[in-house]
């Protein structure tokens, strides 16, 4: 085994990818599963919080967690997706008035308050994001095409968020319960974004979520052809 590929190795092996966890026999270009543990704090554990510790979240971490959500798929590679990182009491009051009574509070104590938007001029942006063709005549001009890439990929974009958060150690409070047409007066007057879905985020604290609600099961939800 070269230098190189024992490196290589290493590392895959330090991220669990590796037979039988021998750094020796791990293959870069063939994809192994997760360890159990990354399920857990993904999906089989993970919570939707409605309280939260007073532990604040910085600049890098918000920085690290768009670095990381941008990367998943959207329509075209249009991502549409954009988001408002509300953190400030400023901010919060500014976002106060247009949230459903049993949204107030917890908002109010999150850390942040993720308001995730849609770019409905997003096909400006594609010579940039698709630089091999010129995307912007299939979108521009096109109302309801445009609507549904931004309401499709918008929300993909807001699961990519939610499960970089949880995979950078902060917890999660998505919610809809709030009023669109006036949180879009105030936050994004000119119209342009549009408001998807809000996220609280932050480090959710000891008994902060409710009982977990059951989920449908695979022969419920699925089918085999």
């Amino acid at each position: 085994m070269s230098g190189e590929a024992m490196v290589v190795g290493f590392l895959l092996y330090s991220h669990g990818s590796c037979r039988d966890n021998n750094p020796f026999d791990c293959e870069e270009n063939v994809n192994y599963p997760v360890k159990d543990s990354v399920f857990d704090t993904l999906f089989e554990t993970a919570r939707t919080y409605n309280q939260w510790q007073d532990r604040p979240i910085d600049d890098a971490l918000l920085k690290r967690l768009y670095d990381l959500l941008k990367w998943g798929p959207t329509t075209a590679n249009t991502c549409p997706g954009r988001f408002v990182f509300v953190r400030s009491q400023e901010g919060k009051e500014k976002l106060k008035p247009h949230l459903n009574a049993g949204n107030v509070d917890k908002t109010m104590a999150a850390p942040c308050c993720v308001i995730v938007a849609y770019d409905t001029q997003f096909y400006e942006l594609m010579p940039q994001l698709f630089p091999s063709r010129d995307m912007k005549p299939i979108f521009e001009g096109k109302p309801e095409l445009i609507q549904e890439v931004c309401m499709r990929s918008s929300s993909l974009q807001g699961g990519y968020l939610i499960m970089a958060a949880r995979a950078l150690g902060l917890d999660c409070g998505p919610m809809s319960g709030f009023n669109a047409q006036t949180l879009n007066a105030a936050f994004f007057p000119d119209g342009r974004w549009q408001a998807n879905f809000l996220c609280n985020l932050g480090y959710g604290a000891e008994n902060g979520a409710h009982p977990r609600n059951p989920r449908l099961d695979f022969e419920q939800a699925c089918e085999l052809l």
